[in-house]
């Protein structure tokens, strides 16, 4: 997408736009925004109702996971937004309005926006997400985010992890902690003769958190078979979980996790798992 002004400096005068209009290479979407031939149908779309790409959709683009259920369009307001009603006309919880100078609002702001329009365990994955991609502390987010957040932004931060390395496994962290479940995060395990991380633990309770995308390959599941063996020979008990289940069944989940706690199964009393947990915080210790 280009503003007019843009396509100016690249040498377009009207006369060349007026060309370029009339052979199909651009495509005017609003006053002064234009679209080349190949371009994203949800931003055209935001910028011909008057808006720009924002919010969940922006945060979509960018790469980010976005869960599921928000497929509507989210377009984040300007003083041109007209068009059909569905459409979010989203903005953040404070701050004056960003100025539309691009066609897709940076992530910052999208995700500042995106605060107002999602659960909160979705909203705090997809910032795990963000620091996990883009090697951003959750520290650094927070400032850059104040202007347009507030206290209940500020609250969300922080449940926000960027070690989580799924969707799956950052709803499933937000969930058992809200339950008080003692979390810990991508916990290093030792397994004498093979180490690894984990995705979740509880006392000696591995919650491997799988997503369709990232355990569908051969050797991903091969990985996942080997670490789940050596585990369970260094005292380790491993509990899997998927998205589908996490989302659609997860009352079942916490039955069974509190079954397996009910019974004090999870808490690390043999000699061999207490080795294995002095190991594997002595991992931790060195990679921190």
């Amino acid at each position: 997408m280009h503003r007019k002004r843009e396509l100016v400096e690249l040498g377009f005068d009207d006369r060349a736009l007026g060309r370029a209009l009339n052979a199909g290479d651009i495509e005017r979407l609003r006053r002064d925004w234009y679209a080349e031939r190949l371009h994203d149908p949800d931003v055209a779309a935001a910028v011909r109702a008057g808006g720009v790409l924002g919010c969940v959709s922006a945060l979509r683009l960018h790469g980010l996971w976005v869960p599921p259920g928000y497929a509507t369009l989210h377009v984040r307001r300007t003083k041109a937004l007209r068009g059909p009603g569905d459409l979010m006309g989203c903005r953040p919880f404070r701050g004056r309005p960003v100025a539309a100078t691009t066609a897709v609002d940076p992530i910052v702001y999208a995700l500042a926006c995106a605060a107002r329009c999602m659960a909160e365990e979705g909203w705090i994955a997809v910032c795990d997400s963000y620091l996990s991609l883009h090697g951003v502390d959750v520290d650094e987010l927070r400032d850059d985010i104040a202007p347009y957040g507030g206290a209940y932004v500020d609250a969300m931060l922080e449940k926000v992890d960027g070690r989580s390395q799924s969707g799956t496994e950052s709803i499933s962290r937000v969930r058992f902690r809200a339950l008080g479940f003692e979390v810990v995060v991508q916990p290093s395990v030792d397994y004498r003769i093979y180490s690894g991380h984990a995705d979740l633990r509880i006392g000696k309770l591995l919650i491997e958190c799988d997503s369709e995308e990232f355990h569908n390959k051969t050797k991903d599941r091969g990985h996942d078979y080997t670490r789940d063996r050596k585990s369970l020979i260094d005292g380790w008990e491993s509990m899997r979980v998927a998205y589908h289940e996490v989302i659609g069944a997860w009352d079942e989940i916490v039955e069974d996790v509190r079954a397996f706690t009910r019974e004090d199964r999870h808490r690390i009393r043999s000699r061999r798992s207490l080795d294995a947990l002095h190991r594997s915080a002595e991992i931790d210790r060195r990679g921190a």
